[in-house]
């Protein structure tokens, strides 16, 4: 019996250990649980469930509870904008989805540890925050708080129509995905103290879609004073808009996004905004296709205009910036078979630019040479980025860190993967620390790339300078000074990729916003 009692005794001291005492935020009281050191929550409602009459309308406050609610597994992830998973695959999904998650390594709430706020990426039509690779330990072990938080993705996230922006007070829609991540800030900002995070010190990340997102927050009046610093993995949003849209000119005005609205709403076969939001998310997703991705738009409220003029009369959130981007982004995006498909769709979608940026991105003879990606890469990315730090370097008084990823293996002569870089995402394991070291692709300069990055990032959370002792110095980023971390084998400093390459793509994106240019892209 004592042998009972004893073993009961310590299995409640192991349990009171993994399930520390709960925690008070606005809605209640939330337990979390002792992983690797950290106290983590997930699953935590930042915003009521958008879904029947709040399905297409700005994120409301989560109800209050009674009791301690359990936090202890992600949420659903949001209804994915291009297809549901199978049966039994993946996370599960539902339109009751915004929730985040909290990894903490604070003993106390007086901890105030910096806090990193991780925005997912999926082209805004698809993401979770329980992707393996976001796993947020790793970082928090270097002594931040780690959060994640969901959004709407696809129509869900970003439908815009006229009958939506009749009924709001501010007579817009869309950008549905870009409020719940204001609303997830504003959550962080009143309760993150609880987790022993500092609210004063709160730093936005994410990579594609995510990265793209944290340029939009940089400059959306909405979001001032919710962060302090941001970083941008793949990402930017300073093309102008046009009807139609292409990668790096992604975004359309409120009245084209609403009549490509409307033709989504009688492709799914309803009348009113009443009928669309009756309909079961499958059958939203299966009008949507064939009708290209959901996306932001310039709505003139979350998104005041063409962030370029934003940045140009300072009209944005200034604080310090971390952006890049990867070696070979496009390879990712179905780059073309041949040269001559490639000197084809250039000449299609740049019109009077097309032989300069030919000569500056030139396509190879046999192959598809990997400069003519880098055009694709450019267009998307590299432009968008370069273009934000020189903005900011110039107009800002924060400072501006300026990277490019090309950790990859090195291929042999004969591989069809020779002369490949860094595919788009395949930063993201590295800056998280998942790498995955079986792999026997995997070296130590893997490890050591890994391990640099996770200490950036996370020097940046606390101090916005990644640098710091045990890693080699990155200098600050200006038109005097165009240095550039690179993550290849080792870190160190170097040139601007394709810096005249870069030049070119600057003089399209300017002729873009003349008459002529804007007509041309009608």
């Amino acid at each position: 019996m004592k042998r009972i009692l004893l073993l009961a005794m310590i299995a409640a001291a192991l349990w009171a250990d993994e399930m520390p005492a709960p925690v008070k935020v606005e809605g209640g009281l939330v337990q979390g649980a002792v992983e690797s050191g950290l106290t983590v929550y997930r699953g935590v409602p930042f915003a009521a469930p958008p879904v029947g009459d709040l399905r297409w309308r700005a994120p409301e406050p989560a109800a209050k509870w009674e009791g301690v609610r359990q936090a202890l597994k992600f949420g659903p992830s949001c209804v994915q904008g291009m297809r549901a998973p199978a049966a039994g695959q993946g996370p599960e999904t539902g339109e009751d989805c915004l929730y985040l998650n909290v990894w903490t390594p604070a003993k106390s709430p007086r901890d105030r540890i910096p806090v990193l706020v991780w925005i997912y990426g999926g082209g805004f039509n698809a993401g979770a925050t329980s992707e393996p690779n976001y796993s947020g330990e790793k970082l928090a072990q270097k002594g931040v708080v780690l959060v994640s938080i969901a959004y709407r993705v696809g129509r869900l996230g970003f439908l815009a129509h006229p009958d939506l922006s009749a009924e709001s007070r501010n007579h817009v829609s869309g950008n549905y995905g870009l409020l719940d991540m204001i609303a997830g800030l504003q959550w962080v900002r009143k309760n993150i103290g609880a987790f022993g995070g500092d609210p004063r010190r709160v730093t936005i990340f994410g990579e594609s879609a995510g990265g793209i997102a944290v340029s939009m927050l940089c400059a959306s009046p909405l979001a001032k004073g919710l962060f302090q610093g941001a970083i941008s993995q793949s990402g930017g949003s300073f093309g102008p808009p046009r009807p139609t849209t292409f990668p790096g000119e992604n975004l359309k005005r409120l009245a084209d996004a609403e009549r490509s609205g409307e033709a989504y709403a009688k492709a799914a076969g309803a009348s009113s905004i009443a009928e669309l939001r009756k309909l079961p998310a499958d059958k939203l997703q299966a009008a949507g296709r064939g009708m290209g991705l959901a996306w932001p738009i310039i709505d003139g409220w979350v998104i005041p205009d063409d962030q370029y003029k934003l940045y140009e009369a300072k009209r944005y959130n200034d604080t310090p910036i971390l952006v890049g981007y990867n070696s070979d982004e496009g390879a990712s995006f179905s780059p073309p078979k041949t040269p001559q498909e490639y000197v084809a769709a250039v000449k299609a979608r740049y019109g009077p630019f097309a032989d300069k940026l030919i000569a500056a991105y030139p396509p190879g003879s046999a192959a598809v040479a990997k400069t003519a990606r880098d055009l694709t890469r450019d267009a998307a990315f590299g432009w968008h980025t370069w273009i934000w730090a020189r903005l900011e370097a110039q107009t800002g008084k924060s400072k501006v860190f300026y990277y490019c990823f090309d950790q990859h293996p090195e291929y042999p002569a004969d591989s069809p993967r020779a002369g490949y870089g860094s595919p788009h995402g395949s930063d993201v394991a590295y800056v998280f620390q998942h790498v995955n070291t079986s792999n026997p692709q995997i070296t130590k300069s893997d490890i050591a790339i890994s391990d640099a990055m996770a200490i950036y990032w996370t020097n940046f959370a606390k101090r916005g300078d990644p640098n710091g002792e045990g890693v080699p110095a990155w200098p600050a980023f200006s038109d005097a000074k165009p240095v550039v971390m690179y993550f290849a084998q080792t870190p160190h400093t170097g040139p601007v990729p394709s810096a005249e390459g870069l030049k070119v793509l600057d003089e399209y994106f300017a002729w873009r916003r003349t008459p002529e240019g804007e007509a041309w892209a009608k």
